[in-house]
């Protein structure tokens, strides 16, 4: 576990991306990368364990995914299963908190009794917050989150009221985004947890990114400066939130009123 990274670099979020064009590269047909790729996601996970994170958060399936071909979406959901039957006993031993974030209502009835099944099993787990995002779109998050609070009759919403909303606000901002597959965007991904996040895009596709990439990307980003608008290091965007309201209101008692 490495003590430099424990208080820099607490949630990574990760786009799991290449698959298709890894399995092309090949010539073989794209969903032999998306199995290929699944392969490594226990690797991924076990690896964040072992750094010491506090959250990890894997794109799977976005609300865009739906305009593939179905039997390319049928692998995924297969994959996903796949992946919750095997991984069960370690995430239930290593203490590992599970949660699907996004709309999982259109998968076979049997994925969705084991998502439901393995998220009650460890909702009091304290270890990792591993979240797999499927059928999930940022902005279909931000605009749920608000809904829900116009539900309870919210008239004014604060930054606080709208992050409690979301499908999994235990998890927290996210520190370092990922990309793999060579690809610059975000793609609708944690759209309000990464409003200060390190970007890292690596030209490596999915099924060929190791734990060892992933740990020296961690390490690289965790020396990086972290202001979040300060002009010194801090760890935090809510510490910079802190230390600007108390200057704002320091300012406020000396600057003279002008009526």
């Amino acid at each position: 576990m490495m003590s430099n990274v424990d208080h820099k670099i607490k949630h990574v979020a990760i786009i799991m991306d290449g698959n298709g064009r890894w399995a092309q590269g090949r010539c073989r047909p794209r969903v032999w990368g998306h199995v290929r790729g699944s392969s490594i996601v226990s690797d991924m996970v076990e690896e964040a364990d072992e750094l010491g994170l506090k959250a990890l958060t894997l794109y799977a399936f976005s609300t865009e995914n739906w305009s593939r071909p179905p039997k390319e979406v049928m692998t995924l959901f297969s994959l996903l299963r796949k992946f919750l039957l095997k991984e069960r006993a370690r995430i239930i031993k290593n203490q590992i908190q599970f949660r699907v974030i996004g709309d999982y209502s259109s998968l076979p009835q049997v994925t969705i009794d084991l998502i439901e099944g393995l998220q009650e099993e460890t909702k009091n787990h304290q270890g990792l917050k591993l979240s797999f995002a499927f059928g999930y779109g940022g902005r279909s998050e931000i605009i749920s989150s608000v809904n829900s609070l116009i539900a309870q009759g919210k008239t004014e919403i604060t930054e606080e009221d709208l992050q409690g909303g979301l499908f999994y606000p235990e998890a927290g901002d996210v520190d370092l985004l990922i990309r793999t597959g060579g690809d610059q965007r975000v793609s609708n991904f944690l759209l309000w947890q990464i409003a200060y996040a390190e970007l890292f895009f690596t030209s490596t596709k999915w099924p060929d990114f190791t734990r060892e990439e992933f740990r020296g990307i961690v390490y690289q980003v965790a020396g990086r400066e972290r202001r979040f608008g300060q002009i010194q290091s801090v760890d935090s965007l809510s510490e910079s939130h802190k230390m600007a309201r108390v200057n704002k209101d320091l300012i406020e008692t000396i600057t003279p009123q002008v009526h």
